[in-house]
C-alpha cells in the first residue's frame, strides 16, 4: 500500500465506527495545502462521500512522510472544537518595536468552537497600536474574531517587553565570567584515614 503511495487511515465520528480506509499521500497533502490543518475534507468511506477533518496523523521523522492518519466524520451543522493559530500582523510598525522593544508571543493557538465551515485555519492579531510595556489578552481582542474563543479572557497572547539596558546586558555578561565554583569530590578529603 505505501509503495503505491497511499497510507493507511482510519475514519470515525459522526454516524461512524471505526472505518479503516487508505488515501493517496500525495492528494492528502495537496488537499491540507488548499483547505489548511482545520480544513474541511471529504473522503470516499463506504462508497458514500463523508465530511471529515483530519484529527491527527503520524509521521516518519526523518523523511517528512505520512504513515497514518485519522480522520475525524463531521457534522457540518454542529459546531466543533479546534485549535487555530494566532498570526501577528503589524509587528513592524508598532511603536514599541520601533522604541526597541521585543515582542513576546506567549501562545501561538487559541482554541476556537466554531461549525467546521466557518473554522479558520488563522486568526490574526493586530500588534500596530502596542507600546512597550503593553499586552494583548483573549479578551482584548475575540470580539474581532467571527468566531467563539474557549480560552480565557485574561490569557495573555502577545505583549511587548522593554530593552535591556547597558547595564543589565554588562550584569549578565560579569554573572557568565564568574569562575563556576568546582564541586567537591566526595571520598577525596581524608582516604588515608588521618582526620
Amino acid at each position: 500500500m505505501r509503495n503505491g503511495g497511499y497510507i493507511p487511515a482510519v475514519v470515525y465520528g459522526y454516524q461512524l465506527e471505526n472505518v479503516p480506509v487508505s488515501v493517496n499521500e500525495r492528494d492528502l497533502m495537496m488537499t491540507l495545502r488548499e483547505v489548511g490543518r482545520n480544513g474541511v475534507i471529504r473522503l470516499e468511506v463506504e462508497g458514500r462521500p463523508v465530511n471529515v477533518i483530519l484529527n491527527d496523523y503520524q509521521a516518519d521523522v526523518l523523511k517528512g512522510d505520512i504513515r497514518h492518519a485519522d480522520f475525524l466524520a463531521i457534522n457540518m451543522d454542529t459546531a466543533m472544537e479546534a485549535e487555530v493559530s494566532i498570526t501577528l500582523v503589524g509587528d513592524e510598525d508598532a511603536p514599541g518595536v520601533k522604541e526597541g522593544g521585543t515582542i513576546t508571543q506567549p501562545l501561538w493557538t487559541v482554541n476556537v468552537s466554531a461549525k467546521p465551515s466557518d473554522m479558520p485555519e488563522t486568526l490574526e492579531v493586530d500588534v500596530s497600536d502596542l507600546q512597550v510595556g503593553e499586552t494583548l489578552t483573549v479578551g482584548d481582542v475575540k470580539g474581532k474574531w467571527n468566531v467563539e474563543v474557549t480560552d480565557e479572557d485574561d490569557t495573555v497572547l502577545v505583549t511587548i517587553t522593554a530593552p535591556r539596558t547597558q547595564e543589565e546586558l554588562d550584569s549578565l555578561d560579569d554573572e557568565s565570567e564568574e569562575p563556576s565554583a568546582e564541586p567537591e569530590v566526595v571520598g577525596e578529603k581524608g582516604e588515608s584515614g588521618d582526620e
